[in-house]
C-alpha cells in the first residue's frame, strides 16, 4: 500500500464490540475502500475500488 495511510480516518464496525481488538478497520476516501487488521495497524493495508466494497458488502450481508 502506498505511504499516507496513517492520515486516514479510519474506524471499527460498530458490531465489533467492547473488546474491539479482532476485527478490521476501513476508511474511506473518493477513490477506494481501505481495510487493516486493527490488532497490528503497522502492518500493510489494502485498498478497493468503492464499487467492489459495494458488492462485497452486499454478498456479506446475504450470508
Amino acid at each position: 500500500m502506498s505511504s499516507g495511510t496513517s492520515e486516514l480516518a479510519w474506524f471499527k464496525s460498530s458490531y465489533s464490540g467492547s473488546e474491539g481488538d479482532s476485527c478490521v478497520e476501513v476508511a474511506m476516501t473518493e477513490q477506494a475502500i481501505h481495510v487493516r487488521d486493527s490488532k497490528d495497524v503497522t502492518r500493510p493495508s489494502f485498498a478497493v475500488g468503492r464499487e467492489g466494497w459495494r458488492q462485497f458488502v452486499r454478498f456479506a450481508s446475504e450470508r
